[in-house]
């Protein structure tokens, strides 16, 4: 059998932190889906395309650095994610955590998650040490006023930030 992963997010912008647990969530599985959810409602940065096209770009990078062998596929979904997870035979969905605060609502999502599609885990990660504190949101203020992003974000994904908060 083989194990799907599903890391869903919306990904806006790319931040080491999430290449760090799509790094680490590819070595527990048989394949790894990166689900882009396209979430109007959030006002994103990006494009829907530009995101896939992003996340593509650095997980090939990423996967010739580390030497990743698995199947990782970068798909976009609306709706609901047990949908989306059932559509493509995911076996759990993987989730990070950065900090205690995030545990909250990312229990009570997989407990609605489990409620929906019973046979649907959750699989949390801890962010790394050094990530623990990133957040896209974060990333987006600092770019905003003109901050140096270049700790959190990949030379790829900040000069797309820098284009995109250029006047």
């Amino acid at each position: 059998m083989t194990r799907i992963g599903l890391y869903p997010g919306t990904f806006d912008p790319l931040t080491y932190g999430h290449l760090d647990i799509m790094t680490r969530a590819s070595r527990i599985c048989d394949k790894l889906v990166i689900g882009v959810a396209e979430n109007s409602g959030k006002s994103p940065m990006f494009s829907l395309n530009e995101r896939l096209e992003i996340i593509q770009e650095q997980m090939a990078l990423v996967s010739q650095k580390h030497g990743l062998e698995n199947e990782i596929l970068v798909q976009s979904f609306t709706g609901l994610l047990t949908d989306f997870s059932e559509k493509i035979g995911t076996s759990f969905i993987i989730r990070g955590l950065r900090a205690v605060s995030d545990f909250e609502y990312e229990f009570q999502m997989a407990s609605a998650n489990r409620r929906l599609k019973e046979n649907l885990e959750t699989v949390f990660l801890t962010a790394s040490e050094h990530q623990h504190f990133v957040a896209s949101s974060l990333v987006k203020e600092i770019a905003k006023f003109g901050g140096d992003i270049s700790s959190f974000v990949p030379p790829e994904v900040e000069a797309r930030i820098q284009l995109y908060f250029r006047p």
